[in-house]
């Protein structure tokens, strides 16, 4: 343990568990979900959501890390409930399940970034978009995003993770607020901001069905909770770090990402005339590219951004794949002895088989997502919030304030974790159930739907 004492400084930590919360979650999918549900009505409930319960949620995965000071799995064991050892598996599940189509997406980038050097994906970006994003093409730039990841991962912890996310948050914030302040000088952007940024009680109210679990969905997937991701770094903290200050600088630093994304995305897709939730998951590939084919200076202008821009974003891909990748790496090295290299490569190498569908075709894609988002990452959440609050206890309240001296708050965190927070993780779980098992022609069915 003495090598995750010496590694784990507060920056080294915060670098990397920001850098597994702010990655495509942010610029990839929180656009098009806050598109498809709503838009201002999605955003309130997504920040309610983040603020009431995301946070609240990764502080109780960073208690169960730093406690057990050992990999997602074995830490139940190691705090001496070894009945609960599931919990950390399906977290990785989740990881495993994840990354293979986010791997896909990963891929998207890298031809994007090719594409704006020879300005192809600027020419014509929804053409561009479909002959990339599936069949071959996909599959082949899906295996090239799996290699790079693996061999990060391969080098460790230190040499990879941190090294991967020193310069992407600052980059990525730069690139989207120059972004932002372009996408306001569009004709119809102004709609594009109402949409986004005016939410509606009515509308929240008459598609709470939807726009609850969507956003409680985005949330926990852009804080990278419900993927031990979080309880695996955690586990690399000494008792002299605040729990609660990382807590909430990983929070907001991965909100402020994901409303700077909505902000440049959504007046882009309005100001192109494109119907709210018509995007889907290329959203984001075809509005940024029309962007910068306008941007002043001629072509060339627009295709150096391009290639900084998608730059970046591989940078924020990467950090996330890195850290899905590491939960299930970390726990076969820590607990088996295997050696990382061989590991790290067989365990990507059966990410990139399953993640074959969703690269072959856009709606194999979805279904991943949509069983991910909706069915792994909540129930997940749900037994570590039962955990925490009802077999730690105590031991959650000590962990919390050991190097916080947050006090009397803690006892507050713990009596939300055992009530509040369970019951609505409760109510979103058996929402996500009912739209699984019972709304074949919405939602995300069990089905996948190119099966139907």
């Amino acid at each position: 343990m003495a090598e995750r004492e010496t590694w784990a400084t507060r920056v080294g930590f915060i670098l990397a568990a920001i850098g597994s919360a702010v990655g495509l979650g942010n610029i990839w999918r929180f656009p098009f979900q806050t598109s498809a549900n709503g838009g201002a009505a999605f955003l309130v409930v997504y920040l309610l959501a983040v603020l009431l319960i995301g946070i609240p949620v990764l502080l109780a995965e960073f208690v169960i890390g730093r406690r057990a000071n050992t990999s997602a799995i074995g830490a139940f064991r190691k705090l001496g409930r070894p009945g609960w050892w599931f919990v950390g598996a399906v977290g990785v599940i989740a990881a495993f399940w994840t990354l293979s189509y986010y791997s896909v997406i990963g891929g998207w980038v890298i031809r994007y970034i090719g594409g704006s050097i020879t300005g192809g994906a600027l020419a014509a970006p929804e053409s561009y978009f479909g002959a990339i994003s599936v069949g071959l093409p996909s599959v082949g730039t899906h295996a090239i995003f799996m290699l790079i990841t693996i061999g990060i991962v391969a080098l460790g912890i230190e040499d990879g993770i941190e090294l991967a996310t020193k310069v992407m948050v600052p980059a990525v914030v730069v690139m989207l607020v120059g972004l932002a302040a372009f996408a306001a000088t569009l004709p119809g952007a102004s709609e594009g901001y109402a949409f986004f940024l005016n939410p509606n009680l009515d509308t929240i109210i008459a598609n709470a069905g939807t726009v609850l679990p969507a956003a409680f969905g985005q949330a926990f997937f852009s804080l990278s909770v419900g993927f031990s991701v979080m309880i695996t770094y955690a586990s690399y903290l000494g008792k002299n770090d605040s729990l609660p200050v990382d807590g909430v600088t990983i929070g907001i630093s991965n909100t402020i990402i994901g409303v700077l994304a909505g902000l440049v995305v959504l007046p882009l897709l309005f100001a192109q005339g494109v119907e709210p939730g018509s995007g889907g998951p290329g959203a984001v590939f075809v509005a940024i590219p029309t962007a910068l084919a306008e941007l002043p200076g001629g072509g060339l202008v627009g295709q150096a951004v391009g290639v900084v821009f998608f730059g970046v974003i591989l940078i924020a891909a990467l950090s996330s794949a890195i850290s899905l990748l590491e939960v299930v790496v970390a726990y076969l090295v820590d607990n088996y002895g295997f050696s990382r290299l061989p590991t790290a490569a067989g365990i990507g190498a059966a990410i990139f088989l399953l993640g074959i569908p969703s690269a072959w075709e856009t709606a194999w894609l979805d279904w991943f997502d949509g069983i991910g988002v909706t069915l792994l990452l909540p129930i997940t959440v749900l037994f570590v919030v039962l955990f925490v609050g009802w077999v730690l206890g105590q031991d959650a309240i000590d962990e919390l304030t050991d190097g916080s001296g947050i006090g009397s708050l803690a006892p507050i965190w713990l009596w939300g974790i055992r009530t509040f927070i369970l019951a609505v993780v409760v109510i979103v779980v058996a929402i996500n159930l009912w739209d699984l098992l019972a709304t074949p022609d919405t939602g995300y069915y069990i089905v996948p739907g190119p099966l139907r």
